[in-house]
């Protein structure tokens, strides 16, 4: 497993991708209401990521699974969908909704990516704690990410997390190195497993990662649907997903998918509150 470390001047590219992923983030949670489509949100982010001279990352991309290249700019996933849903000017928005959004771009040759999972008019209690827990979930990851700390102390205490509260984690998607590329090693689990601990990854100064878990209100199981892209829950019932791209750094590690111009792309995220974190003790 080939893991490349990033010198200063690259993890300060990568934020510079990571900043206008967060940007369109923010503005997409502004402007998804009820009656809003899935495919208006993709052309907003297309028009902003090309305003500020951005590739976006995911419109292209191939798929074993698929005959077509995603269709989107954005992966725009509601309620049961996990990831991987396709945005359509066909799809609305209806009050109650949960809408997950990930978005990535590259930049002078480095990428960022970024998810969050947003409420569209008033949702349900049940949404809304699904919603807190995975968000808190990414939260603890990044608190814990420090040199020398194992993955796979990190993951558990993520899936603790998450099952504590009731929760499952998927299994079958998990967080990526990311830098030239949107997807490089090492593979970034949000859950511990035999295979993880036989060749579990030190964080280590320098590397960046994609962190992104997936937390499902009922079976950790998921399926694929015939477009041979979004996934969802195999009971379905509702997921929530968020993702930060981060740096490891000497205390801890930085936040790199923070908005220009505010704390943090999703409100309340604890990880916004500052861009450095330290493990916690």
């Amino acid at each position: 497993m080939a893991i490349t470390l990033r010198s200063r001047k690259e993890i300060e590219l990568i934020r510079k991708a990571g900043a206008i992923v967060a940007d369109v983030l923010l503005k997409l949670q502004e402007i998804a209401k009820p009656g809003v489509t899935t495919g208006y949100l993709d052309a907003v982010a297309s028009q902003m990521a090309a305003d500020a001279g951005a590739q976006t990352l995911f419109k292209g991309v191939r798929n074993p699974a698929s005959r077509i290249p995603f269709p989107g700019a954005i992966c725009a996933s509601i309620n049961e969908q996990v990831v991987h849903g396709i945005p359509s000017d066909n799809t609305k928005l209806k009050d109650g909704d949960i809408l997950g959004i990930d978005f990535g771009t590259r930049v002078d040759g480095y990428c960022g990516d970024a998810a969050v999972t947003i409420a569209v008019g008033k949702i349900s209690e049940d949404k809304q704690l699904l919603l807190d827990v995975t968000r808190r979930t990414l939260d603890i990851a990044i608190a814990a990410a420090a040199p020398n700390v194992k993955w796979s102390q990190v993951a558990a205490k993520m899936q603790d997390y998450a099952e504590s509260a009731g929760f499952s984690v998927v299994k079958d998607f998990v967080g990526h190195g990311i830098g030239k590329q949107m997807h490089e090693e090492p593979r970034v689990p949000n859950f511990v497993s035999n295979a993880l601990l036989a060749d579990d990854i030190v964080l280590t100064e320098g590397m960046v990662i994609a962190v992104e878990p997936m937390i499902n209100a009922g079976t950790c199981d998921v399926r694929t649907l015939e477009n041979g892209w979004t996934v969802v829950t195999k009971d379905g019932k509702n997921s929530a997903h968020f993702e930060h791209t981060i740096a490891i750094v000497e205390n801890g590690c930085e936040v790199l998918t923070v908005s220009s111009g505010r704390p943090s792309y999703a409100k309340g995220f604890a990880s916004g509150e500052g861009p450095s974190r330290s493990p916690e003790k």
